[in-house]
């Protein structure tokens, strides 16, 4: 869709909005550079609507929520903006810090409403036993989705002992020479991607390797390169990205995991537990 058909859809349904969804119509079009970055809460706060406002303003123009009437006033953006630019579009500077942790764990709970709609259980449920499955796992994140990679690396290798995490550019091509169609990569990543991801997943998607994408939102580069897919929230009123969604569904893969392996994790934790006491890993009364 391009920003001719996303404002003719506002011009055509002027007529017929409420007062209030004219003023968000209004306030869209006045600031199309930095409106599109917006979460649901800031908008509505900016508008002076209620949030709820804003998403039923979303469906009456025709989408799906607004997420993907955000997503679409995004694309319809020809100039891409830098981290800074993004800052400097979302805050004012003025804002107080109490006001803000209000407002990012507001953001953060819809964040998480959101990625529950789009999450399927039937695909994460093959995705699980692909991961259960797998010779390999290797999970490629670079920059700030590397804190979710390490994280959903560390517990996959603790229970499979199978997963490497890649994170680092140099050596890529040696972690991945001998890959085959019986490994699974995980490819993660989120607005601004990397373009050393979306390499990485395209060579392993060609190499025949099982792929799985987590990203956020279905027009992420990388989503082509996944075959199975976890569309993930991310957005808040700010130049970084929340990573409550993406951490909650690692979380989730790792949780449902070792359910469905329950009796082979057992064990392996339970030798865990022997060697952990005998090098002194943990404080007393530590997990």
């Amino acid at each position: 869709m391009t920003e001719i058909d996303v404002y003719a859809r506002i011009s055509r349904a002027q007529e017929e909005l409420s007062k209030s969804h004219k003023k968000i119509a209004r306030y869209l079009v006045e600031h199309r550079e930095s409106a599109p970055f917006l979460t649901a809460s800031r908008l509505a706060q900016n508008a002076e609507v209620g949030e709820a406002t804003v998403i039923r303003f979303a469906t009456v123009l025709g989408y799906k929520g607004y997420t993907d009437l955000q997503r679409h006033l995004q694309e319809a953006l020809t100039k891409k903006y830098t981290s800074a630019e993004v800052l400097k579009r979302t805050t004012s500077g003025r804002e107080a810090s109490q006001e803000t942790i209000s407002e990012i764990l507001h953001d953060d709970m819809q964040n998480l409403q959101t990625t529950t709609e789009q999450v399927d259980p039937e695909e994460f449920e093959a995705i699980v036993k692909e991961l259960i499955e797998a010779d390999r796992i290797y999970i490629v994140a670079y920059r700030s989705a590397a804190s979710i990679g390490s994280y959903l690396a560390f517990y996959l290798d603790l229970v499979l002992q199978n997963t490497e995490l890649i994170e680092e550019a140099d050596g890529v091509s040696e972690h991945l020479l001998d890959i085959t169609e019986n490994d699974v990569v995980i490819g993660l990543g989120f607005a601004r991607y990397t373009k050393r991801t979306v390499e990485v997943m395209k060579y392993v998607k060609q190499r025949g390797a099982n792929t799985i994408v987590m990203t956020d939102h279905l027009l992420s580069p990388l989503y082509p390169y996944g075959n199975k897919h976890l569309i993930t929230a991310t957005e808040i009123n700010s130049f970084i990205d929340s990573f409550a969604a993406p951490m909650s569904v690692a979380s989730a893969l790792i949780t449902a995991l070792t359910r469905a392996e329950h009796d082979k994790v057992a064990r392996r934790l339970e030798e865990l537990e022997s060697l952990w006491e005998t090098f002194d890993v943990f404080h007393d009364g530590g997990k």
